[in-house]
């Protein structure tokens, strides 16, 4: 919350239910179990080594077991010339299947992953309803939306590649130490 009221006090930031939302859809298959594809997913302090755009995580609250009310602090870079901050709590947990998280600072929201089992892989959908709160989005997105979804789908399209090689070279370190039993 500190980001959003520090924002806010400098006038650049409005609840989340001014100005245009966008529902934003991305689907990724990794050839991988569900249960390693959650355990890369629901640890988000590792996403910088894996996700080319997550600049840094920060545990701001920690949650639950199930990690439910865990607040982190997501730094992120983009393709576009901006970076954003945004502090994302999980407030909704299935384990190997569903996370939900709400989404405060520059974008407000809530964001949806979804894992199901398919072919001995992982076919990951992730639903995320955002509305920027920053001044700047607020004004441009009638003319910049498109641009904003492309940057969005960039920025997860490098997610995908970047998960399905951390879970690649997970897989291969862990067959000669299984090749040694």
């Amino acid at each position: 919350m500190r980001i959003a009221t520090r924002a806010a006090a400098a006038g650049d930031v409005t609840p989340a239910r001014r100005g245009p939302s966008f529902d934003l859809v991305s689907h990724w298959r990794i050839d991988a179990p569900v249960q390693a594809v959650w355990a890369a997913l629901t640890e988000p302090a590792f996403w910088p080594y894996w996700w080319p755009y997550v600049r840094g995580v920060r545990t701001v609250r920690a949650g639950g077991a199930d990690g439910v009310g865990a607040i982190r602090r997501i730094d992120w870079r983009t393709r576009l010339p901006y970076s954003l901050a945004i502090e994302v709590e999980a407030v909704e947990c299935v384990p190997n299947q569903l996370l939900r998280g709400r989404s405060r600072g520059q974008l407000q929201g809530e964001g949806l992953w979804l894992l199901r089992e398919d072919g001995g892989g992982t076919h990951v959908t992730y639903y995320w309803r955002v509305t920027p709160a920053t001044r700047w989005m607020r004004w441009l997105t009638p003319l910049l939306a498109p641009l904003f979804r492309w940057n969005h789908d960039a920025v997860m399209r490098a997610g995908e590649a970047g998960l399905r090689r951390h879970l690649a070279e997970l897989q291969a370190e862990a067959r000669p130490a299984e090749a040694m039993r």
